[in-house]
């Protein structure tokens, strides 16, 4: 298991499966994100991880703490503070990630990501013209393990690409369909106009 530091403390992450027992009960959709989704999505280890993206919808995001009982939530204020979320509390809207730990003296073992929809609908928080259907989100994993689409997984880390966002990509591209590669191509270039990933995503023309 991979053990981080931290300015607020020292991370473990949860397994995507403790992951699963967790927030198996819930009665909302819920999807692994962040590298472990790029994992889930290919069915092999690809690289560490220095914590655990659980993503959730912002109309949902209250039945974490269902999930979460008897765990310390705090929320992570923009730009760079962490504060208790209180019991009930819903989320203003700039807020869109909870560090969660077991106890006080315990490592952090699960980020909550918030995201937002509309309908059956999710769309982008950095933009609201990039939609999909909330069936078309993400998949199951063989083990049933919910987990984010990698596509869009990937639109989120366009943003500013750390080496392990690049390591991400290279592993998941062969494996991307057409359709996929398509949805985020225009993703990219409705964001961020020339996207140096846009090249690399393009379909190959059929002989």
């Amino acid at each position: 298991m991979t053990e981080t530091r931290a300015p607020f403390g020292r991370w473990e992450p949860a397994q995507p499966t403790d992951v699963a027992e967790l927030f198996g009960d819930l009665d909302v959709p819920w999807w692994i994100a962040g590298g472990f989704a790029i994992e889930l999505a290919l069915g092999r280890r690809v690289r560490s991880h220095e914590d655990i993206d659980v993503l959730l919808l912002r109309r949902d995001h209250l039945r974490a703490q269902h999930a979460l009982t008897g765990w310390e939530w705090w929320a992570a204020e923009p730009p760079g503070s962490l504060r208790p979320w209180r019991t009930g509390e819903p989320l203003p809207p700039g807020v869109h990630d909870v560090w969660c730990r077991p106890g006080p003296y315990t490592p952090w073992r699960i980020q909550l990501m918030v995201d937002e929809s509309e309908g059956e609908e999710w769309y982008s928080r950095r933009d609201a013209a990039v939609r999909r259907p909330l069936t078309e989100l993400g998949a199951l994993s063989p083990e049933g393990v919910p987990y984010l689409a990698p596509e869009v997984q990937l639109y989120y880390k366009a943003k500013e690409a750390r080496p392990k966002d690049e390591e991400d990509l290279t592993a998941v591209l062969p494996a991307l369909t057409d359709r996929q590669r398509l949805w985020l191509v225009d993703a990219l270039a409705r964001t961020h106009g020339a996207h140096p990933w846009i090249g690399r995503l393009q379909v190959p023309p059929r002989l």
